[in-house]
């Protein structure tokens, strides 16, 4: 499996130095290399890309802007000469966040993160018909139980799937996860957080209950979170 790569970096010595990481490594193919969000946006319309080394301050338009406005990106690793937006990349479900200069030993670290999720996205397709699925957690595939999970909780690139009697951590976006849940059975109460519906036991102001655990929603879902939890079964005088 070889993962095809796109560069966008308006330093011509950062995209050469990219470059030749990229031909170091056997699973990477370099398909193309552009100095602008512009010029990749056109690239990705004309060939498939797998993983994309995006700069963050670029001329016109930064790399998290452009990514912003993608509506199906690639898998994306930040390479940048500024710590300032880490934090705010971990929203956008990047694979990384490499500070310049990059170290070679940190590149392939990034690049095999990179391979395992896109191996785990490409196996992780779940049978409609199944009331299970597999997901990889410390380095093995754990059967999962859609009747087991409580509700899944969102932590920057992991996922911790709360269950009863145990809890599972995986390197998964909260936003592919719920994408292989079954929409009728979880819902999103938050930008953090999934909950089985039918294991809901309270709903008191900004918070749901699932036995002993309490869940955030989000203001903007509360009405749609209160009408799908309550349904028709709410009794009042």
């Amino acid at each position: 499996m070889k993962l095809n790569c796109l560069i966008v970096d308006d330093e011509p010595i950062a995209r050469k130095g990219l470059e030749e990481y990229i031909q170091e490594i056997s699973f990477l193919q370099l398909t193309g290399s552009c100095e602008s969000a512009q010029k990749a946006a056109s690239l990705l319309e004309q060939q498939p890309i797998d993983l994309m080394l995006l700069d963050i301050r670029m001329p016109k338009l930064s790399g998290i802007d452009f990514l912003r406005g993608l509506q199906n990106p690639p898998l994306v690793i930040f390479t940048t000469a500024y710590s300032d937006f880490a934090v705010e990349s971990y929203s956008l479900d990047v694979i990384d966040y490499l500070l310049k200069p990059i170290s070679f030993d940190r590149f392939l670290k990034a690049a095999e993160k990179a391979l395992d999720y896109y191996s785990l996205k490409q196996k992780s397709t779940v049978d409609p018909q199944s009331d299970y699925f597999f997901i990889k957690c410390d380095h093995k595939f754990e059967k999962v139980h859609f009747d087991n999970i409580l509700y899944v909780e969102a932590m920057q690139n992991y996922c911790i799937l709360h269950m009863s009697g145990r809890k599972l951590i995986s390197y998964i976006t909260l936003t592919h996860l719920q994408n292989k849940l079954p929409s009728s059975r979880f819902m999103k109460v938050h930008k953090s957080f999934i909950v089985a519906v039918d294991k809901v036991t309270g709903l008191e102001g900004n918070h749901l209950t699932l036995g002993s655990f309490h869940v955030p929603i989000s203001r903007s879902l509360k009405t749609e979170v209160a009408k799908r939890v309550l349904g028709n079964n709410l009794l009042s005088r």
